[in-house]
């Protein structure tokens, strides 16, 4: 466990956190809010990140003998966007519960770019399968800018459209060498698989609770937090992922963890929204 511990942790991160107290200490001093909340809310983001980079390392090396792990992170990492469409769903808002896993589709791709540039494989990243790769990006962004731009009668037609569009992406994402591996026995990541999944996405969830805290205290402009709060911090968990992948040498598995990511949000809002015109 304490390799794992020693691997979530890098330079990136550890800037990530220096910008993470300086952004909201720093908003908090200028727009006089309360410096100390602040800093206790961007202590918990800290936390947070790090629990979920532990999970993602410990998860990444339980699986790295099957093949597939670019499609099986991409549905693990997307388990706090499951939760936060249920808590939006039960209290009936649907702009709401559909927020999470749509705005998600857009900071996705930028996450992997910006982890292929730390990782020094951005080259690798763009001429392993660019043809399948961009079409769903801008496909799965599409859809989800579509349906905030469209009237709440239209909502049928939408879900319609995005499993037409969808199913058949995943359906023909490509294939993912299998690496033969000579052990049996189970490593320390397999034995932790199941609570480092279960932490994982807890973690992921309650991310979204612990920024907005220190949003709130900190009085930061909602544009800002916007962006680069709400939509960079509670992707953390792709980031981690891509760059984990990336730093095994798994390029298509990296990519695969955001495409499949990207469809697995637009099946979420499809399921919210099939729910939600059926309960009305």
């Amino acid at each position: 466990m304490k390799q794992f511990f020693v691997d979530s942790i890098g330079r990136m991160d550890l800037i990530v956190w220096v910008l993470v107290l300086l952004f909201f200490c720093g908003s908090s001093l200028i727009f006089g809010g309360d410096v100390q909340l602040s800093f206790i809310g961007a202590s918990g983001i800290i936390v947070e990140m790090l629990i979920i980079g532990i999970s993602v390392e410990i998860i990444i090396d339980a699986l790295k003998k099957q093949k597939g792990i670019g499609t099986i992170t991409g549905f693990i990492t997307n388990g706090p966007e499951a939760i936060c469409l249920i808590v939006g769903l039960a209290a009936g808002d649907i702009l709401f519960a559909a927020s999470t896993p749509l705005g998600s589709n857009f900071m996705n791709p930028l996450l992997l770019f910006i982890a292929a540039i730390i990782c020094a494989t951005t080259g690798n990243v763009i001429k392993c399968k660019p043809f399948y790769s961009l079409s769903t990006i801008t496909l799965t962004a599409l859809l989800a800018a579509g349906f905030f731009l469209i009237p709440s009668d239209w909502y049928l037609w939408w879900t319609i459209l995005s499993l037409a569009v969808t199913v058949p992406l995943f359906l023909l994402r490509p294939d993912e060498p299998h690496v033969q591996q000579l052990e049996t026995s189970k490593s320390d990541a397999e034995k932790w698989l199941i609570a480092a999944i279960i932490i994982l996405i807890g973690a992921g969830y309650f991310l979204d609770s612990v920024v907005s805290f220190a949003a709130v205290h900190s009085k930061a402009p909602k544009g800002v937090i916007g962006f680069f709060v709400l939509a960079t911090l509670t992707s953390w968990p792709e980031f981690k992922s891509c760059l984990a992948l990336l730093n095994r040498g798994k390029i298509l598995a990296a990519i695969l963890n955001i495409t499949v990511s990207n469809i697995t949000n637009i099946w979420l809002a499809t399921t919210g929204v099939a729910y939600y015109l059926l309960s009305r």
